[in-house]
């Protein structure tokens, strides 16, 4: 697989996202299953990994999956690029709070759990609004500076919020969501990031599992499955969305290749600083998607497939959440 840069941070062009061994997808698979595809996803090819503090295991075990993602990488440590994120809880954040000390924390405890002594990319999982982000990214320059992180990102922002934190500290990637049906970071977000070189690197590339295909008006969401929330994934807007299914079958055919797939070649040959990270708790669904790499699209199928897509009217936008007060469902779940 060929590679992409996140701020200095090279890394496989597509990752994985690792939460849904630890929640959000319903019934978690045996953790020796969820350690096998994680490293097989690396035998594939995928270098870069995507984690966080807050994925428990069924939401009630927090760190669950920085354990489980360290316990399967902690061989391969020196060729991977491990991603995990921290969230300043509204209960931290007190007069007395010293957000060095705040953040020192959250990282030492990500770091045992993930069994290694640095973090490559080191992500503000939302903001809390009475942390000022510029604030947050000063500490993060000195946790570079000790070679404590590498690198270090924010997730859901906006373009202000993004400025401001870069201005302070080079900001090395953004995770929001972006994907066919989930355009809002083009107008915006991608243009000053490709300006910065800052990497994108966008969560629910496949929507939820829409532009699988896969998902109909039957499929049953179980457990703590977060799509049932999805509002793309309602009866009515599945059936809304169909126009984009159809697009994505006739490419679907003309390249050999899955619907996930095509959605994915779509935005690496679009932007040259994103990196997707899929996430399923599927081994055959996880090397189908780092397959991706292998679908090459001319600029002619770009072209028409682009124009084929403007055409369409997407139900159920979705759109970001940038602070925690004002996140919830699927959104914060990531």
């Amino acid at each position: 697989m060929k590679t992409r840069f996140l701020g200095s941070l090279e890394v496989s062009e597509i990752g994985m996202g690792c939460m849904g061994f630890s929640h959000g997808y319903g019934k978690v698979p045996e953790e020796s299953y969820a350690v096998q595809a994680i490293q097989k996803a690396y035998d594939f090819g995928c270098t870069f990994f995507d984690t966080a503090e807050g994925y428990g295991k069924e939401m009630f075990y927090p760190g669950h999956n920085e354990e489980l993602v360290g316990k399967a990488l902690a061989p391969l440590r020196k060729d991977v690029v491990l991603a995990t994120k921290f969230h300043i809880g509204t209960t931290e954040n007190r007069s007395d709070m010293v957000l060095y000390d705040v953040i020192r924390n959250h990282l030492e405890n990500s770091m045992k759990r993930l069994k290694t002594d640095y973090i490559d990319l080191y992500y503000l999982h939302r903001l809390n609004e009475a942390v000022p982000v510029e604030e947050v990214a000063e500490v993060m320059g000195k946790l570079i500076g000790e070679g404590l992180i590498r690198g270090w990102g924010l997730s859901q922002v906006s373009l202000e919020t993004l400025q401001k934190a870069h201005e302070v500290t080079s900001v090395s990637a953004v995770q929001n969501i972006y994907s066919m049906v989930e355009r809002d970071c083009e107008k915006e977000i991608f243009p000053y990031c490709m300006e910065q070189h800052i990497g994108v690197v966008p969560f629910s590339p496949i929507a939820s599992g829409l532009l699988s295909g896969k998902v109909t008006a039957e499929t049953k969401f179980e457990g703590d499955d977060v799509r049932e929330y999805v509002p793309q994934l309602s009866k009515e807007n599945l059936a809304a969305n169909q126009p984009i299914l159809d697009v994505l079958g006739e490419f679907s055919k003309r390249k050999n290749a899955t619907y996930a797939q095509i959605s994915l070649a779509w935005m690496l040959h679009k932007y040259p600083n994103v990196v997707p990270i899929p996430g399923s708790k599927n081994q055959e669904r996880i090397l189908e998607n780092l397959g991706a790499f292998n679908v090459e699209l001319t600029a002619e199928d770009f072209a028409e497939l682009e124009t084929a897509l403007d055409a369409c009217t997407i139900y159920g936008h979705r759109g970001y959440v940038e602070s925690e007060q004002n996140s919830f469902g699927n959104n914060w779940a990531k």
